[in-house]
């Protein structure tokens, strides 16, 4: 028997109701064992759930490094996004990410479980209604409301550069912010231009650190530092011609955590590049 049709049956198994999609008429309106298979499904769920909801998130949920919602996470069970985990849970719904573990959502799909997929927002717009669509989903549709309004207003207190200074992402390994992207619209949010979009980038999003050297950008924004965390993939970002600048005071650090995923944090991002782009406009 192939291994598709053996957690098929482990999902039958410990859950005769599947085999009908969709919860049964007398299981309550809302959901009550919910498990995140993704890193930004935890955070939206973490946020917007009754705590006794959630039945499981990430891993990845409780490193402080990565998620926004590692305090909220602790004492939540975890996963690694495995079907013989998910399943053995029973959830009455699953919230997974369109890109990630893709073997189990099929899985899932195909047996059954109630399963929300989210996708990646290209602008302020989808990520307002993907925290409705996940509130909606949780049953609290007026907390996503709330947290939108939230947003709005924190969005409404930053006032944008004045000049509309030039700003160039330089992200670990290189890559960057492409034009078009929820990362674009965050910077011009905060009044600043988008000089990836004036730059080559090769296929994977990346920008030669030579053309960044030449770009001439007025900020360059990087990711923050975890003391005592040292990564290859941080090397580029402490580059001679990065200290450089870092000297002139040309670079902003923000923390990675604040833009891996799309949510309400992003006003953050917006307000502290905007302050960036002020202190830089007054020198």
């Amino acid at each position: 028997m192939s291994m598709r049709w053996t957690l098929a049956a482990l999902a039958i198994a410990v859950w005769p109701g599947l085999s009908g999609a969709g919860w049964a008429a007398d299981e309550p309106a809302h959901p009550v064992h919910v498990v995140s298979m993704n890193l930004c499904a935890d955070e939206l769920v973490l946020r917007l759930a009754d705590r006794d909801q959630v039945t499981a998130v990430t891993y990845l949920a409780h490193d402080p490094r990565s998620s926004t919602v590692a305090r909220e996470a602790t004492g939540i069970a975890v996963t690694r996004g495995l079907s013989e985990e998910i399943v053995a849970l029973r959830p009455d719904l699953v919230v997974a990410g369109a890109f990630t573990t893709r073997t189990t959502v099929g899985l899932l799909k195909r047996v059954g479980f109630p399963l929300l997929e989210l996708g990646v927002p290209n602008d302020f717009e989808g990520v307002r209604a993907q925290i409705r669509t996940v509130a909606a989903a949780l049953g609290h549709p007026a907390r996503g409301e709330a947290m939108v309004a939230d947003l709005d207003a924190r969005l409404a207190q930053v006032v944008p550069a004045a000049k509309p200074l030039r700003a160039l992402v330089m992200r670990p390994n290189a890559f960057t912010v492409a034009p078009g992207s929820l990362g674009d619209a965050i910077i011009r949010a905060a009044g600043l231009v988008n000089v990836a979009a004036e730059l080559g980038r090769d296929r994977f999003g990346q920008v030669p650190l030579e053309a960044a050297a030449f770009a001439d950008a007025d900020l360059i924004v990087l990711d923050e530092g975890e003391p005592g965390a040292p990564s290859l993939a941080d090397a580029l970002l402490h580059h001679p011609v990065l200290d450089a600048l870092r000297r002139q005071g040309r670079t902003v650090s923000i923390p990675n955590r604040l833009w891996t995923c799309p949510g309400p944090q992003f006003a953050e991002v917006v307000a502290l590049l905007a302050a960036a782009a002020h202190q830089r406009a007054a020198r």
